[in-house]
């Protein structure tokens, strides 16, 4: 286990700065997921992370030693890719192997790590078929395992489970939780999924456009989401949002919202059923049967689509309007800047 500091880090390509600097603290065995949408620089940040791009101004340190100058084969950082990257040729054996055998390390000492690797990974039954022969979750738990012979100090994953369906990934986000706790690593994984990171993280790192929004607990940025960005980027389904001005139709909301509130954050699910018709007007447009609850969307008095978690399966008419008022203690006010009024 290790710790990982990033100082005021910064990244650009040419004339292009991609990174602003970031500043960012992870402690011994914590298990950090990076998320954001495309492009916002999570990978490039986790591939200066492990040394493969150069940093063009700050400091990293692991474990307290400056690596701004060390190469990526010396970090002591293992890196995952969504790819695989498997030699087709090789057996599962081989390509767990790989590592070790360039870096001379004694074969005894080779076929023990592989042969504990495989078992932590239940893949001890499959050393010596190829990677043509194995599903896409064997494939990710080959190149994961790959990783845990090298007894790194960090693991890396960039987006590992990207190239599964649905439900293998399901279930890998569970066994890669369950190995972080086997392990107790320092793991960091990037991923643009806000529900792979709400499942899998200790902490969550939100970027935007190369900068860190929100650093927090899921539980934290689902509950107290910094800004509005957060606040729409992490839950599924997403946080409503509506004006000010339009909140206050709803007396409850209009006698307990700050002056300085521009617009009102609502989750799907925080919503309850209006009495004698003093909540908010809406315009049922459709629904989702989900099972246990129903997806209602509908439509505000200005036009503002929202989306509300409702209990039990009679489906709403089209057209029809019923009243909601906001959770009295779930609603969140925002101000002019789009940050959350405390």
């Amino acid at each position: 286990m290790s710790t990982l500091e990033l100082r005021s880090i910064e990244k650009s390509f040419d004339q292009t700065a991609v990174i602003h600097g970031i500043d960012l603290e992870v402690k011994k065995g914590e298990f950090v997921v990076f998320v954001g949408p495309s492009g916002c620089g999570k990978s490039t940040l986790l591939r200066m992370i492990a040394g493969l791009d150069e940093l063009t101004a700050g400091d990293l340190l692991i474990e307290g030693q400056r690596v701004n100058d060390i190469g990526a084969a010396d970090r002591g950082c293992a890196m995952v890719f969504q790819s695989y990257a498997l030699y087709p040729h090789m057996t599962v054996f081989d390509n767990m192997a790989f590592g070790l055998e360039n870096a001379r390390v004694p074969r005894p000492e080779i076929q023990r790590k592989v042969q504990e690797a495989a078992r932590l990974l239940q893949l001890d039954q499959l050393l010596q078929r190829k990677p043509t022969q194995l599903s896409g979750g064997q494939r990710q738990r080959v190149a994961i395992g790959r990783a845990i012979v090298r007894n790194p100090k960090i693991f890396l994953f960039d987006e590992p489970l990207s190239n599964l369906d649905a439900e293998l990934r399901v279930s890998m986000r569970g066994e890669l939780r369950e190995l972080h706790q086997r392990l107790a690593a320092t793991m960091i994984y990037v991923t643009h999924d806000q529900v792979e990171a709400m499942t899998m993280a200790d902490k969550i790192v939100v970027l935007r456009a190369g900068r860190i929004e929100q650093v927090g607990t899921p539980q934290a940025l689902y509950d107290t989401p910094d800004n509005v960005f957060v606040a729409g980027f992490i839950g599924s389904p997403r946080m409503n949002f509506m004006p000010a001005a339009v909140a206050q139709q709803d007396p409850a909301l209009r006698a307990a919202m700050p002056s300085a509130a521009a617009q009102i954050g609502v989750r799907p699910e925080h919503w309850l059923p209006s009495s004698n018709d003093k909540g908010l007007a809406i315009t049922v447009l459709g629904s989702e049967y989900l099972g246990a609850q129903r997806l209602v969307r509908g439509q505000l008095s200005d036009g503002t689509c929202v989306e509300i978690l409702m209990e039990g399966a009679t489906e709403p008419k089209v057209g029809t309007v019923t009243h909601m008022t906001p959770h009295p203690q779930r609603w969140h006010a925002f101000d002019a800047t789009e940050h959350r009024i405390t």
